[in-house]
């Protein structure tokens, strides 16, 4: 069987991103120009041509305005996932913040599609050490498949101890299954190679590389990325400095490099690149305790 790696859309708007935060005024969201429509729509196109799978992780406030765009995806074959109602960071959020926050979208979600999610992503990898009560949150809520934890050292998020593939992660009423992102492990450390900026600033060979990996190990990698990283002539805004470097960089080339990758290797999405693997592959995946690595 040729094996299959999982693909992801984190669908939200060019205006919600952590980036914009400080320069953009949530109050004010509701008056800028959704663009994700069309660009969502473009990935969907690219996917049905290159026969790829994915899992959308949808925010709730999204889902709200453009309900044909979650029917569309799920019309096409992804797997809906949730990615919160609005993009907050769950350390602002709080414990009950998050609980009251990921019952909110999915019941936009269900009310949506008919079917409750059960796949989770945290705005900005942000189930971090500063969280350790969100994997019970997240299985309260029902959520059997997450990825939210990032299994790097970075200045806004990351778990750098965390494995860097799939495995079981247990709360004190069960446990979900964790899916990291990509990375490709060199030299002792753990590269993000998965999506989103990295797609974007690194050479594709790398990409490559780490997809390889995951696939000598028997294990699937994750790829990520979002609709307006697809969208070069979104509104520019004055970031400045590192931030204004990493976000606006090589958007005219996301979609070509991100189609090379599905040349080149199968996707589908997250669910499905673990359920092909057999009940029996995942009952071996490494069993950790979300105490020891989140406490």
């Amino acid at each position: 069987m040729t094996p299959m790696h999982a693909l992801s859309v984190d669908v939200e708007d060019w205006f919600q991103v952590l980036n914009m935060a400080k320069t953009i005024d949530r109050a004010d969201w509701d008056k800028l120009q959704l663009r994700c429509l069309d660009s969502t729509r473009l990935l969907l196109d690219l996917f049905a041509k290159r026969n790829a799978k994915a899992t959308f992780f949808f925010l709730g406030w999204i889902a709200e305005r453009l309900p044909e765009l979650v029917h569309e995806v799920q019309r096409a074959g992804h797997e809906i996932g949730s990615h919160g109602y609005d993009h907050r960071l769950l350390p602002d959020l709080g414990r009950e913040g998050f609980a009251q926050d990921l019952e909110r979208t999915a019941a936009i979600l269900s009310g949506i599609t008919g079917e409750r999610p059960r796949a989770f992503r945290a705005c900005t990898w942000s189930v971090t050490r500063r969280t350790p009560w969100a994997i019970d949150e997240l299985l309260a809520a029902g959520i059997t498949l997450d990825s939210s934890i990032q299994p790097v050292r970075h200045m806004d998020y990351g778990v750098a101890e965390a494995r860097t593939t799939p495995y079981r992660l247990a709360g004190g009423n069960g446990e979900l299954i964790e899916f990291p992102p990509l990375t490709w492990d060199v030299f002792g450390r753990h590269l993000p190679v998965g999506g989103g900026g990295y797609l974007r600033l690194l050479p594709v060979a790398m990409l490559r590389a780490g997809l390889r990996q995951k696939e000598r190990l028997g294990v699937p990698g994750c790829l990520y990325l979002h609709p307006w990283e697809v969208d070069p002539g979104q509104p520019r805004q004055r970031l400045g400095g590192l931030r204004g470097f990493r976000h606006y960089t090589n958007l005219a080339r996301t979609e070509r490099k991100l189609d090379s990758l599905l040349q080149r290797f199968r996707f589908v999405g997250l669910g499905e690149a673990l359920a092909q693997r057999g009940t029996s592959w995942l009952a071996k995946l490494p069993a950790l305790r979300a105490a020891e690595l989140l406490g």
